[in-house]
């Protein structure tokens, strides 16, 4: 019985990879993963940012397993979703970053933040990002740059990297991340709206509905079993890149030539 449960599981995620990586991000009047007019935005949509980054295992997995829900069920029509690719990464006095998992992942979030800077759109940026991060859980975060065919997006984020724009970009983050109240404790660091979800991350859906104050209530909202843990602090439920293990930093000096991670 539970080889058969993985084995839907598997065809599941295929299915969707398919999408994600062979539906074309081109067309302007609709989202092409939820259906949903990108021109009709509910006014009282809720914000859900999403601060990691990029080799953080748990980041990887909750982008690749969790977050992907929000496409699910017209749950994209009420979030206005954010994604924040700086994560641990500490900056020096010179405005070079040290990063959690090395230079690689210093790459990664400056790549990820020119992405999200050209293709502003969620559905656009949040296809790239899919795509590291599926990379990153399997090992393969080196052949990150095939991941602009796969979604079918320019290259124009290189120039970005390579010009140092995308360093200004990532300054950018760096100081919104400093700023969270209360401070991040580890990534992913799920916010929604002014709430941290803090270890109950991947139950992000239920509180998304919850916040919501609008009419136009989507099927992910109506069929969720909504279960909000309130002893989150008590008993984690979900680990993160700590802040306090963020030792052994890297220095990366972004903005230079990309080489082989």
């Amino acid at each position: 019985m539970a080889s058969s449960r993985q084995l839907l599981s598997l065809i599941l995620r295929i299915s969707t990879l398919l999408t994600f990586f062979f539906t074309s991000p081109s067309h302007s009047s609709s989202d092409v993963f939820s259906g949903v007019s990108v021109s009709s935005v509910d006014p009282n949509r809720v914000t859900l940012s999403v601060y990691y980054e990029t080799l953080c295992p748990y980041c990887s997995n909750f982008i690749v397993r969790d977050l992907l829900k929000i496409f699910e069920n017209g749950l994209i029509s009420i979030v206005n979703l954010r994604m924040i690719p700086w994560g641990n990464a500490v900056l020096r006095p010179d405005k070079t970053f040290q990063c959690q998992h090395g230079p690689a992942e210093c790459v990664l979030n400056t790549v990820e933040a020119c992405v999200i800077n050209i293709y502003p759109r969620v559905d656009m940026h949040f296809r790239f990002i899919y795509c590291v991060e599926y990379l990153a859980l399997e090992g393969k975060q080196a052949e990150w740059a095939s991941c602009f065919d796969r979604s079918q997006l320019g290259k124009v984020p290189i120039d970005c990297y390579t010009s140092g724009y995308g360093n200004q970009l990532e300054l950018k983050y760096a100081e919104e991340t400093a700023l969270l109240n209360p401070p991040h404790t580890g990534v992913p660091w799920v916010v929604v709206n002014d709430q941290p979800l803090k270890e109950d991350y991947n139950n992000f859906v239920a509180y998304v509905c919850r916040a919501y104050r609008g009419g136009n209530v989507p099927e992910a909202c109506r069929s969720f079993q909504l279960n909000i843990n309130s002893t989150v602090e008590e008993n984690p439920i979900n680990p993160l890149c700590y802040v306090n293990e963020a030792k052994n930093l890297t220095t990366s000096s972004p903005g230079k030539k990309i080489t082989n991670l």
